[in-house]
C-alpha cells in the first residue's frame, strides 16, 4: 500500500509518499507560503527536488499540486489516486481523547475541534489539511496520528501540576507531552537496535531539535515526559525557555511594559539558546563555533542546554528506578557529538562511558557507549513520517 504522510502548518504544508510494504519513500516535499503568494518543493526518488511558484489561496490548492505532482507523467511516481491507499494525518494535540491513533471520522475531527484550545497555532491547522484531503480524495481512508497520544500512559502524578483540581477538572490543565510519534518510534527502534526487550526495559529518549523533549519510556510506556500543557515546557530550546520560574513573566512584564502576549512571543520566540547566546543564534553549529572562538555567550548557551538535558535524563532514571538505555535524536540529538558529550559528561555516575571515535559519527543507528559501559547510549535517527506510515497501514 501507498500511503501519503501529510504535516500541515498554517501556512505549509509537508508530505512524503511511503511504500508500505518497502517503506521506501516514494516522493516528498514541502507547499510553503500557503495564502500568500505559494511555492511548491517537489522530489520523486531518485530524481532531481524542483521548486515550483504556484498561486496556493488555500489548502486544497496546495493538497490539489501536491496530487498533481505525485500523478505527473514525467516526475509522478503514481498513475492515478487510484494508487494510493490512505492518508496520514499529523494531528498535534488529541487532548485526553485520544490515546493512540484513529481512522477519521465526522466524530473525531470534532473531537479534534474540541482542543483547538489546548493548541491554537497547530490543531486548526492540522484540521484544514484533513479537509482538503477529504475534499479531493473522498474515497481514501485517513487516519489521524497525534503528537500526543504516546504520552497518554503518564500515571496522574506525572501529569498533575501543584494548582487547584478544579483547573484540571474544568480547563484540562495537565502535563500532555509532544512530539511522540518520535518518541514512540525512537524508543521501540531503539529497543530493537540494541537487542532489549521493550516489554522489560528502562528507555529514556532524548529528542533534541530546535524544540526538544524527553521521555521516560518503562516497559514501552511513557511514564514521564518533559514538555507539558504546551511545548514551551521543559528543556531550554532552540528560541523556547523551558523550565522556569512562573513569578518571572510577572517581573519581567512589569519591567519591560509588556502584556501577557508580550511576554508568550518572549518566552517561546526570544529565549532558549537565542535569548542565552545574546541573540547569537538558535542554530548548534553556531553556537559550537562560537564557543571554539571564545564566544562566552555561546559557551554559556551550550553549557546550560546539555546541564538541563543531564538534569532531566538523571530524574528520569530515578523515576524508572533505572536505566537501559539511552537514545539521542533528532537534528542536534542525531548529529551533534559535541552536545552529547558534554550532556553525557554528567552521567559517569550512572556507569556510562563513552566511546569517542563511535560519538564523532553522525546520522545513522549507533552504538556511542563503551563495551564496558552499564548503560547502552545509542543515536537513532528519528522518522515520524515513517512512524504515521506505519500507524495508518495498522489501521486500515
Amino acid at each position: 500500500m501507498n500511503v501519503l504522510v501529510i504535516n500541515c502548518g498554517s501556512s505549509s504544508l509537508k508530505f512524503q509518499l511511503i511504500n508500505s510494504e518497502s517503506e521506501e519513500v516514494l516522493a516528498k516535499g514541502l507547499c510553503e507560503r500557503i495564502g500568500i503568494d505559494g511555492s511548491l518543493t517537489y522530489q520523486p526518488e531518485g530524481g532531481e527536488k524542483v521548486k515550483s511558484d504556484k498561486a496556493m489561496p488555500t489548502h486544497t490548492e496546495a493538497i490539489q499540486f501536491v496530487i498533481d505532482a505525485l500523478t505527473d507523467e514525467k516526475t509522478g511516481v503514481v498513475k492515478s489516486l487510484d494508487e494510493i491507499g490512505a492518508v496520514g494525518h499529523r494531528i498535534v494535540h488529541g487532548g485526553e481523547k485520544f490515546a493512540s491513533s484513529v481512522v477519521i471520522t465526522d466524530e473525531v475531527l470534532a473531537a479534534v475541534e474540541e482542543c483547538n484550545d489546548l493548541a491554537p497555532l497547530h490543531n486548526p491547522a492540522n484540521l484544514i489539511g484533513i479537509n482538503a484531503c477529504k475534499k479531493l480524495m473522498p474515497g481514501t481512508p485517513m487516519v489521524g496520528v497525534f503528537d500526543t497520544a504516546f504520552h497518554q500512559t503518564m500515571p496522574e502524578k506525572a501529569y498533575l501540576y501543584g494548582l487547584p483540581y478544579e483547573y484540571y477538572e474544568k480547563h484540562a490543565v495537565r502535563r500532555y507531552g509532544f512530539h511522540g510519534t518520535s518518541h514512540s518510534f525512537v524508543s521501540k527502534h531503539a529497543a530493537e537496535f540494541l537487542g532489549l526487550d521493550l516489554s522489560a526495559s528502562k528507555i529514556i529518549v532524548a529528542h533534541l531539535g530546535n524544540g526538544a523533549s524527553i521521555s521516560a519510556v518503562l516497559n514501552g510506556q511513557c511514564v514521564d515526559t518533559s514538555m507539558g500543557l504546551t511545548p514551551l515546557e521543559g528543556l531550554v530550546m532552540g528560541t523556547r525557555s523551558g523550565d522556569i520560574d512562573p513569578a518571572i513573566m510577572e517581573y519581567i512584564a512589569k519591567k519591560e511594559g509588556l502584556d501577557i502576549a508580550g511576554v508568550m512571543n518572549v518566552l517561546n520566540k526570544k529565549s532558549g539558546v537565542l535569548g542565552i547566546s545574546n541573540n547569537l543564534s538558535s542554530d548548534f553549529r553556531d553556537l559550537e563555533e562560537g564557543m571554539n572562538d571564545g564566544n562566552k555567550y555561546a559557551k554559556a548557551a551550550m553549557e546550560v542546554f546539555c546541564y538541563r538535558v543531564a538534569k532531566y535524563i538523571g530524574s528520569y532514571a530515578a523515576a524508572m528506578n533505572g536505566v537501559d538505555a539511552i537514545a539521542f535524536t533528532a537534528g542536534i540529538g542525531e548529529n551533534s557529538g559535541t552536545v552529547r558529550k558534554m550532556i553525557l559528561g554528567y552521567l559517569g555516575y550512572l556507569g556510562i562511558t563513552v566511546d569517542e571515535e563511535a560519538n564523532k559519527k553522525r546520522g545513522e543507528d549507533l552504538v556511542i557507549s563503551a563495551a564496558d559501559s552499564k548503560v547502552k547510549v545509542a543515536v537513532i535517527p528519528t522518522n515520524e513520517e515513517l512512524a504515521i506510515a506505519r500507524e495508518t497501514v495498522a489501521l486500515v
